[in-house]
């Protein structure tokens, strides 16, 4: 038997935060609540949870220094809500670190839906570890699609969300080709959740950040014009 996935919902408004829990217990899934920072540090102390939905605007602490902090310490997947639905918004989340984003009001549906999506894809590398191979190897890194750890050339594990892995992995499995932004979409987060389109650009440049010698230079993950994203190097499969 299946152990029900435990969720924390960090949000201040009670009425949500009990709409989210009520709605999420009867469709399968536990549910925890947070009134902000300290409570949350709390509920992560004493219990064990497997997706956070954090509210951008809390008291106190904000929902994107925790998510930074959060990103600090844990991969844990996190889906940010906001009462504001501008880009900026969307694009600073995701760049701390956020797995996907949701504006207010939302339905409770689509907050399950897009809760199983990311849960889905956190976990597709342990679904099909028969079909893949152990990991892959290129310019001395080494991504282990069997425990879904990224380490560098000297061996020391770097840390990667649930969705940068899926994404570095989607070019280790297609070096040398051109992969557009749908493609790439459509390959690490299928189109059930509507993600946002500049989420791979975000997604991109968090990478480039972690396995790149010079960001702002990339010569792993290269741009093409008018075409998408090129992984450049060599990959061998273990």
């Amino acid at each position: 038997m299946s152990v029900a996935a435990h969720i924390l919902i960090v949000e201040d408004d009670r009425e949500i935060s009990a709409l989210v829990a009520r709605y999420l217990s009867q469709n399968g899934m536990r549910a925890s609540a947070a009134r902000d920072g300290r409570e949350m540090d709390r509920a992560l102390r004493d219990g064990r949870f497997d997706l956070i939905v954090l509210d951008l605007n809390l008291p106190g602490e904000d929902g994107l220094s925790i998510c930074r902090r959060l990103r600090q310490t844990t991969q844990m997947p996190i889906i940010m809500l906001t009462a504001r639905s501008e880009d900026v918004d969307r694009i600073i989340g995701l760049e701390m670190g956020a797995d996907d984003y949701l504006g207010k009001p939302f339905n409770p549906r689509e907050l399950l839906a897009r809760i199983r999506a990311v849960m889905r894809r956190q976990g597709a590398g342990q679904a099909d570890l028969n079909e893949v191979p152990g990991s892959f190897v290129f310019q001395g890194w080494t991504l282990n699609a069997s425990n879904r750890e990224l380490t560098n050339p000297d061996n020391v594990r770097v840390a990667v969300t649930g969705a940068e892995f899926d994404l570095l992995r989607v070019f280790c499995e297609r070096p040398g080709r051109v992969l557009s932004r749908d493609v790439l979409l459509d390959l690490t987060q299928g189109r059930t959740a509507a993600p946002f389109e500049r989420s791979i650009d975000i997604l991109i440049s968090r990478l480039r950040q972690k396995i790149e010698r010079e960001p702002r230079e990339p010569e792993l993950i290269k741009t093409i014009r008018s075409g998408g994203y090129l992984f450049t190097p060599s990959v061998a499969r273990q």
